[in-house]
C-alpha cells in the first residue's frame, strides 16, 4: 500500500471515485479536524433523545397500571408478559394490555433506529472528514450498547450521534462523561434502576414492604472499570466495583424510571434527560482503588469517574485499542507506549491521540494491517461506485447478511476488531453475494478497471489488474473488485 492508499483506506474510510488522491496523505488528515462536522445533514435530521425518550415514556405510563394488576395477581399473571409475541392477536390489546404496549414501543424503537442507521450510513458516504468518521465507528464500539434490549432500540444510534461525535475532538474525560449520562447507556446496562440498599427510599421500602427487594445494580460500575476505563486485570477488585455501583445511585433517567423510582424522579426534566436522584443514593463515603470519595451527591460518581479518566491503566487500555485499530490485530508495543505516553502527558487529549497516530510509522507500513469488519466493507464499497444515498433497509438487510448488524453487538463489550471475527470463508461468501448485487445495482455503468487505481493510488497488485481485466462483463468486473484483496483489507 501506498500512503496515499493507507490515507484513503486505513485512515479513512474508502475512496471515492470524484476524489483525487491526497497530495499529502499525513497533511490531508490533518486538516480534516478542522472541516469536521459532527451534526451533518442527515444525523441532525434524526430525532433526538427528548422525542424517543417521550414515545417511551408514555410506554412506561401506559403498562404501569397493567403491571401493578398483574402483580396484584401473582406469578402466573406475571409470566404472561414475559416474551412478548411478535404477531399479538386482534384483541391483543384487550387482553393482555402489558404485551400490546411492549408491541406498540418495539414497533417506535425499530422506526427510530432504522432512521438512525441510514444517517450514520449518508454521514459516511458523503463526509470530506473519512478519518474522523472512523474515530467516530471506534469509539461507539468502544462504548457499545445494544439495540436488542427493548428500552434501547430507538436510543442506541442517539449515544453515538449525541455523546460521541460532539466530543470526537475533546478530552477522553469529556466523552467519558457525555456517555455514562446518556439515556442509552444508563437503560442498557440497568444504572436507571439502581436503589442504595441504605437510601432513603430502601430503608422506606422497608418499614411498608419488609419482603420487597431493592436492588443496587453494579452493571454499569463494573463495565466502566473493565470496558471503557482501566481493562480488565488492571488491580480494582469486586469489591471496588461495589463502592462504586454504589457511588453511583441515584443517576437515571428523567421520564423513564419505574417502581419508586418513577414517582421520586416525578416530571423533573424532559424525557431523556440525565436525573440525579438523591433520596436512592447510598450515603456515606466511599473507598474505591485505596481512594476515599466523601463528596455527596452526584459529585461522588462523579469524582471517581474523573480519576478513571486519567488513570494510568486507562491510558494503556485507549492505547493498546487504537494501535491494534490502526496498526495490527497485534498492536505494536512501541506504538501502544507512544500513544500511553501522550494520553498520561495531555490528560487524554483526543486530538493529541490522533495526530500521534497519524505520526507513527507503524500506521503508515506498507502490508495491508487490517481486515475489514462487514460495517467498514459496506461503506468503503458503497463509496466505492458513487453511492450518496442508501436506504435505511438496505443498509440494515446489508448488515444482518454480513453479520455486523449495527449498534446490535449483543454485549457491552462491542465487536471484535481482529481479523477472526470476520474472515471467515462464510463471512467472505455473503461479502461477494452483496458485491454481485451493488454491481448489478450500477448496471454496467462503471469501469472497474479504472476505478481500481483511483480507489487505491498505486496500491493495486498485478493479480487484480489481470483478474480485472479478463472479466466477462463490466459488471463482473465491479463485482470482483468489490472482493478483491485491496477492498477486503486496509
Amino acid at each position: 500500500m501506498t500512503a496515499q492508499s493507507i490515507a484513503l483506506n486505513r485512515f479513512g474510510i474508502g475512496a471515492r471515485p470524484d476524489q483525487a488522491p491526497p497530495a499529502d496523505p499525513k497533511a490531508w488528515l490533518l486538516d480534516q479536524f478542522g472541516r469536521f462536522n459532527p451534526r451533518p445533514p442527515a444525523i441532525a435530521a434524526v430525532p433526538g433523545r427528548s422525542q424517543v425518550a417521550a414515545e417511551l415514556a408514555e410506554y412506561l405510563q401506559e403498562i404501569r397500571p397493567a403491571l401493578l394488576a398483574q402483580r396484584a395477581r401473582g406469578p402466573a399473571a406475571q409470566a404472561m408478559t414475559a416474551t412478548p409475541a411478535m404477531t399479538p392477536p386482534a384483541n391483543a390489546a384487550l387482553a393482555d394490555p402489558v404485551k400490546s404496549a411492549r408491541q406498540i414501543v418495539r414497533g417506535q424503537g425499530r422506526d427510530h433506529y432504522l432512521v438512525q442507521v441510514g444517517a450514520r450510513a449518508q454521514a459516511a458516504l458523503v463526509s470530506d472528514a473519512p478519518f474522523l468518521e472512523r474515530m467516530a465507528w471506534f469509539w461507539a464500539n468502544h462504548f457499545a450498547v445494544s439495540a436488542d434490549k427493548l428500552t434501547v432500540v430507538g436510543l442506541a444510534g442517539l449515544l453515538e450521534f449525541e455523546a460521541i461525535r460532539p466530543n470526537l475532538l475533546g478530552r477522553f474525560g469529556d466523552m467519558l462523561n457525555a456517555v455514562e449520562r446518556h439515556p442509552a447507556m444508563l437503560l442498557y446496562l440497568d444504572q436507571a434502576g439502581s436503589i442504595g440498599p441504605n437510601s432513603f427510599v430502601a430503608e422506606r421500602a422497608r418499614r411498608f414492604a419488609p419482603n420487597r427487594q431493592l436492588g443496587l445494580n453494579e452493571n454499569l460500575a463494573r463495565e466502566i472499570m473493565e470496558l471503557h476505563t482501566l481493562g480488565v486485570r488492571t488491580g480494582y477488585s469486586q469489591a471496588d466495583v461495589t463502592e462504586f455501583a454504589r457511588a453511583m445511585t441515584g443517576w437515571t433517567v428523567a421520564g423513564l424510571s419505574r417502581g419508586p423510582l418513577a414517582r421520586i424522579v416525578g416530571n423533573v426534566g424532559t424525557p431523556g434527560d440525565f436525573v440525579f436522584a438523591a433520596a436512592v443514593h447510598e450515603p456515606g463515603a466511599r473507598t474505591i482503588m485505596g481512594k476515599r470519595y466523601g463528596q455527596e451527591g452526584v459529585a461522588q460518581a462523579q469524582a471517581v469517574l474523573n480519576d478513571l479518566a486519567t488513570h494510568p491503566a486507562t491510558a494503556r487500555h485507549i492505547a493498546t485499542k487504537l494501535a491494534r485499530h490502526f496498526a495490527g490485530d497485534t498492536p505494536p508495543p512501541t506504538l501502544v507506549g507512544r500513544l500511553e505516553a501522550d494520553f498520561r502527558r495531555t490528560g487524554g487529549d483526543l486530538p493529541s491521540l490522533y495526530r500521534t497516530l497519524i505520526e507513527a510509522r507503524e500506521a503508515w507500513v506498507e502490508a495491508p494491517a487490517k481486515f475489514k469488519t462487514p460495517w467498514e466493507w459496506t461503506v468503503s464499497a458503497t463509496r466505492a461506485v458513487g453511492a450518496r444515498d442508501l436506504p435505511p433497509q438496505a443498509v440494515f438487510g446489508l448488515l444482518q447478511q454480513l453479520g455486523q448488524p449495527v449498534w446490535r453487538p449483543g454485549s457491552p463489550a462491542g465487536y471484535d476488531d481482529i481479523a477472526a471475527s470476520w474472515a471467515g470463508p462464510d463471512a467472505v461468501l455473503r461479502r461477494v453475494e452483496a458485491a454481485e448485487r451493488l454491481a448489478t445495482r450500477a448496471g454496467g455503468a462503471i469501469d472497474a478497471r479504472a476505478l481500481a487505481p483511483k480507489l487505491f493510488p498505486g496500491t493495486l497488485s498485478p493479480e487484480t489488474s489481470r483478474v480485472l481485466a479478463s472479466a466477462d462483463s463490466p459488471g463482473q468486473a465491479l463485482a470482483l473488485l468489490l472482493v478483491s484483496p485491496e477492498m477486503m483489507r486496509r
